[in-house]
């Protein structure tokens, strides 16, 4: 019995494996758009370039809304969060930026586990077919007369086998995706993580640098009279008083 066959003729169990495979497969391609072209800022040095010139000239505002150009990269909304609180205490600019850092991860590792589910899913429905088929073909053996027993037995093994197959054929690609896309979604993750820390970096460079030129320069304290005179102070007289 050919899998075709199988699938005609045991709809039963070849269809939820099916449509599992089907969505496994929309999955795979959805993710795999949004994670390898979606996503990542193919010129990240360019940006965070432009963002430091932006806010070496005192204009995050500015910076802010140069990230706008970026709506569909996880790293340009972190940073956008990020500038938009430059002109707040420090914490609380961390707090904005690690907030939206949480969003970008949720949607770079949204339904990614899925896969790894239906692998599972599928192995088990193609066990569950595996031991259908045999129930069914020593059943019918049980009932059948000697000349009938081998043809039923051979078509009932032939049914458990192509459950089997189907399940496994859809549960190892999907495992090997869910590794890929795994990888990939550390990845950009660790990017992520990276671009938030560079970005609060640039906004303390910022600040320090206002502060350092808004700082009043140092006085110099006045020399005291006695030591402009080279005296040892007040308190000694000259040397006449003392021989007097």
């Amino acid at each position: 019995m050919g899998m075709l066959e199988f699938i005609r003729n045991h709809l039963a169990h070849a269809g939820p494996l099916l449509v599992a495979g089907a969505f496994a497969a929309a999955v795979v391609a959805e993710r795999a758009r949004a994670l390898f072209w979606k996503y990542p800022l193919r010129e990240k040095e360019g940006f965070f370039g432009r963002v430091s010139d932006l806010l070496g000239a005192g204009d995050a505002a500015a910076a802010a809304a140069f990230c706008d150009r970026y709506p569909d990269k996880p790293m340009a909304g972190v940073a956008k969060s990020a500038l938009q609180r430059a002109h707040l205490p420090d914490e609380l600019i961390r707090q904005g930026t690690e907030m939206a850092l949480a969003d970008a991860v949720a949607a770079i590792r949204r339904r990614t586990a899925f896969l790894s589910m239906i692998a599972n899913v599928a192995t088990l429905l193609g066990l569950l077919g595996t031991v259908a088929g045999l129930i069914h073909s020593f059943e019918a053996v049980g009932h059948a007369d000697a000349q009938q027993k081998s043809a039923l037995l051979a078509a009932g093994i032939s049914t458990a086998m192509n459950a089997t197959m189907l399940g496994l054929g859809i549960a190892i690609p999907c495992m090997i995706a869910f590794g890929f896309l795994a990888n990939r979604s550390n990845e950009l993750v660790a990017e992520l993580e990276g671009a938030a820390t560079r970005v609060m970096d640039l906004i303390q460079q910022k600040f320090y640098r206002l502060a350092m030129e808004q700082a009043p320069e140092p006085q110099k304290s006045p020399v005291p009279e006695a030591a402009a005179r080279g005296g040892n102070g007040a308190g000694h007289r000259p040397r006449e008083a003392r021989a007097a």
